[in-house]
This record gives structure tokens, sequence and C-alpha cells, in this order.
């Protein structure tokens, strides 16, 4: 035996997606995670040199609905999605977005083991009600302590892959910041690893929340446009914050892309002047890869 127990670095296994966000969790600096919802949108994050991404469930809704983020994407829809990002960029660390756990705690226990088993290094479980409401206003939230069995049961499960928990609660503009800051720390107490108040007003109420995670990493929506504090990355770090997401940083310029591809060609003309260069979506989509990869499997003339 090595002294002191010591495993030699040859026969050590492979870090898993959760032991190297945690890794990740624990250097300085703030990390940014592009919201990502498909292989297209996962691979060039990873080319761009993201070492991780948001699996965001209202890019996928609208992507794949062609609509809101009403709770309309079903739980079988986001594993899929997850398989895709996963297998266009299998080194990317993905927090995949796990909504209410599509049902009461023992749902939340499948949908958690279910995305650990996928490889997704963290998954978000919030306290909405389920099924909402049958309008876009307000975010109705389920009692306390009927939250605190979801998220006992998220953290139970977890425990199987190793996958991070980050709790969300979006209690503030239905119950108030005291009720939200007594929810994070609630998911504390509960081992949740990850913490994300939803629709803070002002950076005081940031702080707040940031306290009450009591150390460990706060997550925070930094998109422009909805009715929440949305400081830059430098005052997200300064503030305490230590992972931002942008869930319209990606969505809304491709949805500005097609809408010009598609009036350029109501005008006559093949393309909009945005478009990359053939050669550059070629190289983008890996066709050399491709050819290079098929090589070792290509007959003689």
């Amino acid at each position: 035996m090595l002294a002191g127990g010591n495993i030699p670095e040859r026969n050590r296994p492979p870090m898993t997606p959760p032991d190297r966000l945690r890794a990740l969790l624990a250097e300085p600096g703030f990390v940014v995670m592009p919201a990502v919802w498909d292989g297209l949108s996962a691979k060039l994050a990873a080319k761009a040199g993201f070492p991780t991404a948001f699996l965001s469930g209202s890019c996928v809704a609208a992507s794949r609905l062609g609509g809101p983020d009403l709770d309309l994407i079903s739980f079988p829809e986001m594993l899929d999605s997850l398989t895709m990002v996963r297998a266009a960029a299998p080194e990317t660390l993905v927090l995949a977005d796990g909504d209410h756990g599509y049902g009461n705690a023992m749902n939340v226990q499948r949908t958690v083991r279910a995305y650990g088993r996928a490889g997704a290094a963290a998954v978000l479980i919030e306290d909405k009600v389920t099924p909402r409401a049958l309008t876009s206003a307000g975010k109705p939230c389920l009692p306390r302590e009927m939250v605190r069995m979801k998220i006992r049961a998220a953290v139970q499960a977890a425990k199987d892959s190793g996958i991070l928990v980050m709790a969300r609660t979006d209690c503030r503009p239905t119950l108030g910041l005291e009720e939200a800051l007594a929810r994070i720390g609630m998911y504390v107490e509960e081992g949740a690893d990850i913490l994300f108040l939803d629709s803070p007003e002002n950076e005081e109420e940031v702080r707040a929340a940031v306290a009450a995670a009591q150390g460990r990493p706060s997550f925070a929506v930094l998109s422009p446009g909805a009715k929440r504090e949305t400081p830059t990355q430098r005052r997200a770090a300064e503030l305490g914050l230590k992972i931002g997401t942008y869930p319209t940083g990606l969505l809304s310029p491709v949805a500005a892309g097609i809408l010009a591809g598609l009036a350029a060609h109501a005008a006559g003309e093949a393309e909009a002047s945005s478009a990359l260069l053939p050669p550059e979506l070629r190289s983008l989509l890996g066709y050399g890869d491709y050819e290079a990869a098929a090589k070792a499997f290509t007959l003689p003339e």
C-alpha cells in the first residue's frame, strides 16, 4: 500500500461531470453558462470556449414548440434535449432545467436520477405549483414544507450519480422576500448544492439571497427585459453571485437571424447579409471532422 493511502494518478477513476463542476465552482471567478437547447447551440458554445452550459427550459420550449415558457414542455422532451446536447458537446458541464420535477416528490426523484444517468452535471428544481393555472401571469408556489419534501427527494436521488442539485424559489413576487430567503435557508438545510432566488428586485435583495445561501454558490438569470435585477457579469461577481445565465442571449439572435433570412428570401435574395459564408458554416457543422473520421472505414478503390 502507498504511504498515506495515495492512489497513483493513472489508477484514479476519471472525474464525473458533477465532480468537474464542483471543482470549477471551487475556483475563483464568475461562471457564465450560455443557455442552450440543442446540438448546434451546445456545440457552438463549446467551440467558443465555454466549459459549462444551461439547458434552458424556456429555450427548449421556444425551439421545440415555437411557444412560450409556460410549463408546456414535458419531462421526455427535456430529457431528449439533454441527450442531444450531451452528444454534440460531451465535455460540456450541463446544468439541466428540471422545472418543478414534473410532479410530486417521487416524480422529482425520477427526474433527478434520469438526468444524472444522462450525464448532466447539475439539475434545477423549483417550487412553482404544477399544473400551473391557465394564465401567463404570476408564479404561484407550493407551501414551504411541501417544497422541502421535493428538495429532500432531489438531494436523496442525486446521491446515485453525484449530480448537483440547484434549488430555485420563484416566490419573491407572490409571497415576498422574507419567505424567499427562508426557502433558500431551508434548501441549504436540505443539502442543495446551488441556490437560486428568481426575480430579485434590487441589489440589496441579491446580497440577502447570497447571504442566505451560507457560502454555497448562488445562480442568477441576467437576461434583460423582465422585472428583476439584472447586473452585469462584473457587478454580479461583486454582489457575491457565482453563476449567471442568459436565456435570451443566444435564442434572440437566432430568431433575429431566421427573420433576416426570411426577409431576404421575400426580397428575392439567397440569404441575409449576416449569413455565414458556406465554408465557415460547413466547418462549424463538422464536415471536415466527418471526412477525417470516415477514412478509417473507407474501402480502397
